[in-house]
């Protein structure tokens, strides 16, 4: 499968300690959930290659550590990459209310302006709501970002997630690098718009 590759992608996935980062990036690379994952400690890393609308791309998939005491650490690993993924607890107000915190530090590290980024709303499958959909879909819109809603313990929304960012991210010129049949980076890429359907901000 790795033979015809389009592209190989840098996917952060970032927010506060406790959101389920590290269990949506399990979810979709291995299709597990561990109600008993430890926290990060710095960062984790993992790949996978998926099929979006015909085409194969390799995503690296970087899973920073919420906790304060590991921001230190993560600033390189916003170099270079192409997509962000920005995660809340539906039910915790307070990730909530620092995904402008997040979406700030998204805009002093990272190198790519034009970098594709999407609002998650997790653990829809929990009670005691306290973000209601309506209040993810409004700050995604305001702040110009892709959203949905997903579950890291039942899979809802989480393979959707990742290929709705893998297509903006294809969309966007000059974002991404096409492999040519060697294997080595073609700089004269086609227009993206020939390998993906668009995707809507919203």
């Amino acid at each position: 499968m790795g033979d015809d590759l389009l592209t190989t992608l840098k996917i952060l996935i970032i927010g506060e300690s406790g959101v389920g980062k590290s269990s949506l990036m399990l979810r979709f690379t291995e299709d597990e959930f561990d109600s008993e994952q430890a926290l990060t400690i710095g960062v984790d890393f993992k790949t996978k290659i998926i099929n979006v609308d015909g085409v194969n791309v390799k995503l690296a998939i970087w899973d920073t550590a919420g906790q304060e005491r590991f921001r230190t650490l993560t600033p390189s690993y916003y170099r270079d990459a192409q997509g962000a993924i920005l995660v809340y607890d539906t039910t915790k107000k307070s990730t909530f209310q620092k995904l402008d915190s997040w979406l700030n530090e998204l805009d002093i590290y990272g190198t790519r302006p034009n970098m594709a980024k999407m609002v998650v709303g997790n653990k829809i499958d929990q009670p005691n709501r306290q973000i209601s959909r309506d209040d993810g879909f409004r700050f995604a819109k305001k702040h110009r970002t892709m959203f949905i809603e997903t579950s890291a313990m039942t899979s809802e929304g989480v393979k959707d997630a990742f290929e709705e960012i893998v297509r903006k991210i294809i969309e966007t010129d000059g974002l991404w690098e096409r492999r040519n049949v060697d294997g080595n980076v073609d700089l004269n890429q086609k227009s993206a718009a020939s390998y993906c359907q668009m995707c809507s901000l919203i």
